[in-house]
């Protein structure tokens, strides 16, 4: 499962490091490491719906605050 997220500067100023670090930690918690690949990717064109998550083809506006309930739904999910 390839996740990217955006590190565009909207995206930055809205926390993308942040939902980085979130991720990884819960990637790593997981053992999901050889399933899931974070990348990141600069502007995706959707800068007012907060910062970008593409799931394989599907994009999602995530926030810091929400980044352990998307990670369960989309990801978690997914596997």
């Amino acid at each position: 499962m390839l996740v990217t997220i955006c590190i565009g500067s909207s995206c930055h100023l809205k926390g993308s490091r942040d939902i980085i670090s979130i991720l990884e930690r819960l990637i790593q918690i997981h053992g999901i490491s050889d399933k899931v690949q974070l990348t990141g990717s600069f502007c995706m064109g959707e800068c007012a719906k907060g910062v970008c998550v593409k799931v394989d083809d599907d994009l999602y506006s995530v926030s810091p605050q929400t980044t352990e309930t998307f990670f369960n739904e989309h990801i978690l999910g997914r596997l």
